[in-house]
């Protein structure tokens, strides 16, 4: 079973260019209560954590990233670069991004608010919590 779920986002799109719709409970399985773009990208990867319940989707509005999702069991990879994909991330997933573009914008949609309590920075600690080994 594959760790990557993309979702195809719609299109609205006439002569004077295109539009794409992202609505809460319609197109993503979670309400929006956090949105956050990331740009400026050096050539360092980003992520490395995991997170207890949040979810999250995330696309590249412009550009491109490769992100490697992680359960503690199997690894996966997926390059985005088309704003109407996006990459559904559940909870207790670790996540990994890397190879941005120059141009690389992503956005992220969350459901949940920022809480520092809710990340899972170390990798060990993460197989731990999904071993049912740590809190």
């Amino acid at each position: 079973m594959s760790l990557i779920q993309l979702i195809e986002l719609p299109i609205f799109g006439d002569g004077r260019g295109d539009l794409v719709s992202i609505e809460a409970s319609k197109h993503i399985p979670f309400d929006i209560k956090r949105v956050y773009c990331l740009f400026n990208l050096a050539d360092h990867p980003r992520g490395m954590h995991s997170h207890r319940q949040l979810q999250q989707l995330a696309f590249c509005v412009h550009g491109s990233c490769r992100f490697i999702l992680d359960n503690g069991t199997e690894r996966d990879e997926v390059t985005l670069s088309r704003p109407t994909q996006g990459l559904l991330i559940g909870n207790l997933i670790w996540r990994e991004m890397h190879d941005f573009s120059d141009d690389c914008v992503i956005m992220v949609l969350a459901s949940e608010h920022y809480d520092e309590s809710d990340y899972i920075r170390d990798y060990t600690t993460f197989q731990d919590v999904i071993r049912g080994t740590a809190g």
